[in-house]
């Protein structure tokens, strides 16, 4: 199958294969009383009032309280029983192949990632991939699910960097797990959920099996509850990037608010590398949530660790909005995640307004449990 219908196939078993369970209600979850007490008196989750009254004597909060009530009036949650929710991706990455995919579209495709084919319910697969363990994590999923494919062919980029920029001429029929606006990538769910994921120290074959991690991370968020979580933001990861050293050096400043240092990774060279200081220990992601606050940097690409960091029910501050994964555009600001630019700029105002509007972030925090797919994400 050449055309765009066998790619919108293998989309949906792809993220079918993760899927499972239903999604329980926020409102069974989320107490406004912030220390967990009486629940009776818990504001419907839903309009925007109740965050226009949460600090009207600080006209501080006044933005992020008006953008939180506008998110929350604009949100419909999605039904945990499809993929609509992902449709709105999918039909934006397909649509430069809405007439369809030749063969020369595929050829001209081959040097920019693996070449698959699907033949009578077999899988095969040119000998050279890269990164094997990455092949390995995304042919589980779909070996799983052979039966019910039919015969295609597709090239997958297995490299954290996407394949095919919007300015290139032509339409180069590439899956990558990750892309900005300004590439036409179609995106898939990554290797990582089995396979193929950073390798540190404490996964030194690289984080995967998602469901394993996915169970344990569950039950350290059980044992840390919003009102036994330390009232600070955590961060902790390699200098992949200049933009997480704003945070790394208010750490430094006021490390009674923030606790986030630099690890180090397979570039590091020197102190340089880990601004100044050496490099931290890494940390079990079980362990981030005993912290209310966990901040997501984009890396060389989209980071993996954002769908580890929202099972720990803390809040979510997702710095920057240019890289994505299949799943982000489901995921919206204010309802889901606290947004917070790539200057960082605004970081002291965030953390000062989460800790005056506990409950809010509380709110926040735990609204991920009504997202249809918590089950795999």
């Amino acid at each position: 199958m050449e055309g765009a219908a066998g790619y919108v196939a293998l989309c949906v078993v792809w993220i079918v294969a993760f899927g499972g369970g239903s999604a329980s209600s926020v409102d069974d979850q989320v107490c406004a009383s912030p220390s967990d007490g009486d629940c009776n008196d818990r504001p419907a989750d839903g309009g925007g009032n109740k965050y226009a009254a949460s600090q009207q004597g600080d006209v501080r909060w006044q933005p992020y309280l008006h953008a939180i009530g506008a998110a929350m009036a604009q949100y419909k949650e999605c039904p945990d029983q499809n993929c609509s929710c992902f449709q709105s991706q999918w039909e934006s990455d397909l649509e430069p192949f809405k007439d369809g995919i030749d063969r020369k579209m595929i050829e001209e495709a081959k040097d920019r990632g693996v070449h698959y084919q699907i033949i009578d319910h077999k899988l095969y697969r040119q000998e050279k991939c890269m990164f094997g363990p990455r092949c390995e994590g995304v042919e589980h999923f779909i070996l799983e699910l052979i039966d019910e494919l039919p015969d295609m062919e597709f090239i997958l980029n297995d490299r954290d960097y996407p394949q095919v920029p919007r300015r290139s001429v032509g339409n180069k029929p590439i899956f990558s797990f990750s892309k900005t606006s300004e590439h036409k990538d179609i995106m898939y769910p990554a290797w990582s959920f089995w396979s193929g994921g950073p390798a540190i120290s404490l996964h030194p074959t690289g984080i995967g099996r998602w469901d394993k991690l996915r169970d344990s991370i569950n039950k350290a968020a059980e044992r840390a509850p919003w009102s036994k979580k330390e009232a600070k933001a955590f961060f902790r990861g390699s200098r992949t990037s200049a933009e997480r050293d704003p945070l790394v050096l208010l750490s430094r400043e006021k490390p009674h608010m923030v606790e986030a240092r630099y690890t180090k990774n397979q570039a590091w060279r020197s102190l340089q590398d880990t601004l100044g200081e050496e490099p931290a220990s890494e940390v079990h992601f079980e362990d981030h949530c005993k912290y209310k606050y966990l901040f997501n940097f984009r890396g060389v690409a989209a980071s993996f660790r954002l769908k580890h960091l929202f099972l720990c029910r803390s809040a979510v501050f997702h710095v920057g909005d240019e890289w994505l994964e299949f799943f982000y555009g489901a995921l919206k600001p204010w309802v889901h995640y606290v947004p917070i630019s790539t200057s960082l700029a605004e970081l002291q105002q965030l953390l000062d307004f989460a800790a005056a509007n506990d409950f809010i972030l509380h709110l926040i925090a735990s609204r991920f449990d009504a997202f249809p797919f918590s089950q795999f994400l």
